[in-house]
């Protein structure tokens, strides 16, 4: 006679979870600044083409020394922080005076999202990780099938096409903070204009060693869309025709 429960198990474990994003934040941008990272991200979430949610955290603290900026796929987003919770908590168990650091969270990072990717379910989700430990500033990012790397600063969606040449431009190794949140405002205010999936609510958080992680309360920018391509989008092809 068959065995029912084997059969269950075994369709259980072949669900594929995320085959396509439903759910979705749109750019993540992250920068070195001189005391520690800045990372700042909108709190939209799009549903499809609609922007469906307008209040959406995607900056979380993890541990003691890292910060995590996510776009992409929110429920997936949610199954990481998970996996993060189960680390932090493995790592305090030893009790040994040690605690993981963002060097060895993105590495873990870039392992789940490339294992996920090897069994054609991968998490949707492109990732900024951001931290400092022992005097030592860090800031990765790892997209959906495992490509990472680390950068004075890292942008995530339109982001790379975006707010990287502005960063390329006018980022500075010894910024202060107030020149930091700036630039990144700046950043943020061109997505604003330019991305669809944009929202004008925003957060940007900063992680130092002394200060640990601080999530500032969501924000709107300042915004002028009196620009002459504003008003009349289509005004550059009128007679070509």
């Amino acid at each position: 006679m068959e065995d029912v429960n084997s059969n269950n198990s075994l369709l259980v474990d072949d669900i594929q979870r995320t085959q396509y994003p439903y759910v979705t934040g749109t750019s993540v941008i992250g920068i070195k600044y001189k005391d520690g990272v800045l990372i700042a991200a909108d709190m939209g979430g799009s549903y499809g083409s609609t922007l469906r949610y307008k209040s959406v955290e995607r900056l979380k603290a993890i541990g003691k020394h890292s910060l995590l900026g996510a776009s992409g796929e929110i429920s997936d987003f949610q199954e990481l922080l998970r996996y993060l919770d189960e680390l932090v908590l493995y790592d305090n168990m030893w009790d040994d005076g040690n605690s993981l650091g963002p060097k060895e969270v993105h590495s873990y990072l870039t392992r789940v999202m490339y294992n996920r990717r090897n069994k054609f379910n991968p998490l949707w989700n492109s990732l900024v990780l951001g931290g400092v430990k022992n005097g030592q500033k860090y800031l990765g990012t790892v997209n959906m099938i495992g490509v990472h790397y680390q950068d004075n600063h890292v942008a995530t969606g339109f982001g790379n096409h975006l707010a990287v040449p502005i960063l390329r431009d006018e980022w500075k190794e010894d910024m202060s903070f107030e020149d930091g949140v700036r630039l990144l405002e700046k950043c943020m205010r061109v997505l604003l204009y330019r991305d669809r999936s944009a929202v004008n609510k925003l957060q940007i958080a900063k992680i130092t060693e002394e200060g640990g992680v601080a999530i500032s309360p969501p924000y709107s920018l300042k915004t002028f869309w009196d620009f002459a391509a504003f008003k009349n989008p289509t005004a550059s092809a009128e007679g070509s025709w």
